[in-house]
C-alpha cells in the first residue's frame, strides 16, 4: 500500500454497474466527518439501519440506509459507516464523488480487510478465506472457506503453538536449571513424546494440503486412449454437451478439448485427449504428447478402451495410475466377453457412452472419487502453497529438534523457536510485508 493507513477510505463494495442496491462502505478516522457532511447529521445508534438524505453542496443525491460502526467493533477495527443507495451509475458517480469532496479517498484492492487484520479483527489466514468465499463458485469452495473464516485453521495452529509452548519449556527448564532439586533430570527428554505429536499432526496436516488446494483450484480428469475408442463420445455425454468432435475417421481430435463441470460440489475440468498412437503426422503426435502430458497432470484419469478391439488394452493401462478409472466402452456392439484384467488397482466398468445409464454410472463412479478423496474434511486444513510452506518448515525444524535433545539441547531450543516462528508466519503476525501486499492486491476493491 502507497497510501498511509490512517487515510479515511471509501469503496464501492456491491458490484459494478446497473442494480437495485448498491453498498458503499467508509472506514477511518475521518469516517464520522464524511457521514456529518452528506447527512448534515450527526451518526446513527451503533449497528441500526436509518434513513437519510445524502447530499453534496447541498444538493441531493439519493435517499438511502446508512449504518454506523464505531470502532473497534468493525470489520476493520476502526470508525466505518455503510451507505445503501439506489444502484444507477448515476447515483454511484455522485456518491464516490461526495466522498471525495468530504476527504475520503478510494480504497485500493483489499484494503478493508487488511485494515481489520492490521487491527486484530482477523488473523491472516481467515483474511485469505474471506477472498476465497467472495470467489467462490461451487458449494465445496463455499463450506471451505466459510470454516477457515470462523478461524478453523486458527485454532489448529494454535494447538500446535501451546503443545511446543509447553515442550519448550520443559527443554529450557534443563537448560537454565540443570542444578535445581527440584527439576527433574532429562526434564528436556520429556518433551519428546510431545514433540513427536506435533509432528505428526504437522505431518497429516501437509498429507491433507492437496485437498484443501484442490477445492479451491479445481480437479482435472484427464480421459486417455487409443483411437476412436469413444473419448469424444463420452464426454458429450458427461457433459450433455457437443464438446467435441465425433467421428468414426481415427484422429479427429488432436488437441486437448475441456468441458468445465462441477462436480460433488467441486470445479472439475474434464479434457478429451487426441488418441494414443504411433503416428508420423507431426500434428497428430504433438497431439499425443499433450494427451500424455495431461495425464500425468491430472487428478484422475478415465482409460477408455473399445470393448470391439482390445489390442491396446496394455498401452491403455501404462497410461492409467491407482485409483484411476478404465472404462470397456461400446459394449452395446461388442460380441467376445472382455478380457480378464490383472491390474486391481483402477476400477474396471463396462459401458456404452450412448447409453445413459451407463453414462450415469460412469459419473457417479467418478463422483464417488471425488468425495472420498478431495470433499471438504471436518476440519479447516491447510488451502494455499503458502500455508503449506509455512507448516514445511516448521516440521524440519521440529525434526532438528527432536534429534538435537540429547545432544544439544540449546540448539533443540533454538529449533523450536524457528518451528514457532514459522506458524507466527502462517497466522500473519510476522513482519512478512511482500506477502501481505500480495495477499491483498489480490481482492476485490471494496473488500
Amino acid at each position: 500500500m502507497v497510501h498511509s493507513h490512517t487515510d479515511t477510505i471509501f469503496a464501492l463494495s456491491s458490484a459494478q454497474g446497473r442494480a437495485g442496491v448498491s453498498v458503499f462502505r467508509v472506514s477511518g478516522p475521518e469516517a464520522e466527518h464524511v457521514v456529518k457532511i452528506l447527512t448534515g447529521r450527526s451518526c446513527p445508534a451503533p449497528r441500526k439501519a436509518v434513513l437519510r438524505l445524502f447530499s453534496r453542496n447541498n444538493i441531493v443525491i439519493d435517499t438511502g440506509l446508512l449504518l454506523w460502526f464505531p470502532g473497534p467493533k468493525s470489520f476493520t477495527g476502526e470508525d466505518m459507516a455503510e451507505f445503501q443507495v439506489h444502484g444507477s451509475p448515476a447515483v454511484i458517480e455522485a456518491m464516490a464523488g461526495a466522498f471525495l469532496s468530504a476527504g475520503a479517498r478510494q480504497a485500493e484492492a483489499g484494503e478493508f480487510t487488511r485494515r481489520g487484520f492490521e487491527n486484530d479483527r482477523m488473523d491472516l489466514t481467515e483474511a485469505e478465506a474471506i477472498a476465497d468465499l467472495i470467489d467462490a463458485e461451487t458449494e465445496g469452495q463455499r463450506e471451505q472457506a466459510v470454516r477457515q473464516m470462523r478461524g478453523g485453521l486458527r485454532e489448529t495452529y494454535n494447538s500446535w503453538r501451546e503443545d511446543l509452548m509447553d515442550a519448550l519449556a520443559q527443554i529450557e527448564g534443563e537448560i537454565d536449571f540443570p542444578d535445581e532439586a527440584d527439576v527433574p533430570n532429562d526434564l528436556a527428554h520429556a518433551a519428546v513424546p510431545g514433540l513427536q505429536l506435533v509432528i505428526d499432526a504437522m505431518e497429516a496436516a501437509l498429507d491433507d494440503s492437496s485437498r484443501g488446494e484442490h477445492i479451491r483450484h479445481g480437479l482435472d480428469i484427464a480421459i486417455l486412449g487409443p483411437p476412436n475408442a469413444g473419448k469424444s463420445t463420452l464426454i458429450n455425454a458427461l457433459s450433455q454437451k457437443d464438446a467435441a468432435i465425433v467421428s468414426p475417421e481415427a484422429g479427429t481430435t488432436r488437441d486437448i478439448v475441456e468441458v468445465h463441470l462441477v462436480m460433488s460440489g467441486l470445479p472439475v475440468r474434464l479434457s478429451d485427449t487426441a488418441g494414443l498412437r504411433e503416428t508420423e503426422n507431426t500434428i497428430e503426435a504433438e497431439g499425443v504428447k499433450r494427451a500424455l502430458k495431461r495425464g500425468d497432470e491430472a487428478d484422475i484419469r478415465v482409460g477408455v478402451v473399445d470393448s470391439t478391439d482390445t489390442s491396446q488394452l496394455e498401452a491403455a493401462l501404462l497410461n492409467l495410475q491407482a485409483g484411476d478409472i478404465l472404462v470397456f466402452n461400446k459394449s452395446d456392439i461388442a460380441t467376445t466377453p472382455k478380457p480378464i484384467i490383472k491390474n486391481d488397482s483402477v476400477h474396471v466398468m463396462t459401458i456404452s457412452g450412448k447409453n445413459t445409464e451407463d453414462v450415469a454410472g460412469l459419473r457417479s463412479k467418478l463422483d464417488e472419487l471425488i468425495v472420498e478423496r478431495f470433499s471438504v474434511s471436518e476440519t479447516a486444513g491447510l488451502t494455499r502453497a503458502r500455508h503449506r510452506d509455512c507448516v514445511e518448515r516448521a516440521v524440519e525444524s521440529l525434526r532438528r529438534a527432536k534429534a538435537n535433545v540429547s545432544i544439544a539441547p540449546e540448539l533443540a531450543g533454538d529449533d523450536m523457536r524457528a518451528a514457532l516462528h514459522a506458524i507466527k508466519e502462517l497466522a500473519g503476525e510476522t513482519d512478512i510485508e511482500a506477502v501481505l501486499g500480495r495477499i491483498f492486491s489480490r481482492f476485490c476493491v471494496g473488500k
